[in-house]
C-alpha cells in the first residue's frame, strides 16, 4: 500500500533552516508528481510546493526564493529545504501524492519557528 513518512521537522529560530524528507513507498515513486502542503493552527491546509515527475517545481508566492523541493527518485524520496525561517512559517508540514487519483497524506511533521 502507498505509505508517505515525513521526517526532519522541528524547533528552529527565526533565520534558521530546516530540510524535511518524506519516504515514499508502494508505488512507483518516479513515475509521480509530489507535493508539501502546510496547516497552521487555526488555518486551512495549502500547497506549498510541488514538483513534477519529470523535476519541474512550483511554489506557494510566500515561500518563493526561501523554499526548495526536490527529489531523489533511487531513494523514494521527496525533500522540502526551508531557509529564512520565519514566525509564519509555523505549521505542520504535510507529503503529498496522487496516485492513480487517489491523494495519499503522510502524518505530518511539526515545524516551529520561534525565538
Amino acid at each position: 500500500q502507498v505509505q508517505l513518512v515525513e521526517s526532519g521537522g522541528g524547533f528552529v529560530q527565526p533565520g534558521g533552516s530546516l530540510r524535511l524528507s518524506c519516504a515514499a513507498s508502494g508505488f512507483t515513486f518516479s513515475g509521480y508528481a509530489m507535493s508539501w502542503y502546510r496547516q497552521a493552527p487555526g488555518k486551512e491546509r495549502e500547497l506549498v510546493a510541488r514538483i513534477t515527475a519529470g523535476g519541474s517545481t512550483n511554489y506557494a508566492d510566500s515561500v518563493k526564493g526561501k523554499f526548495t523541493i526536490s527529489r531523489d527518485n533511487a531513494k523514494n524520496t521527496v525533500y522540502l529545504q526551508m531557509n529564512s525561517l520565519k514566525p509564519e512559517d509555523t505549521a505542520v508540514y504535510y507529503c503529498n501524492g496522487v496516485v492513480y487519483t487517489v491523494p495519499y497524506w503522510g502524518q505530518g511533521t511539526q515545524v516551529t519557528v520561534s525565538s
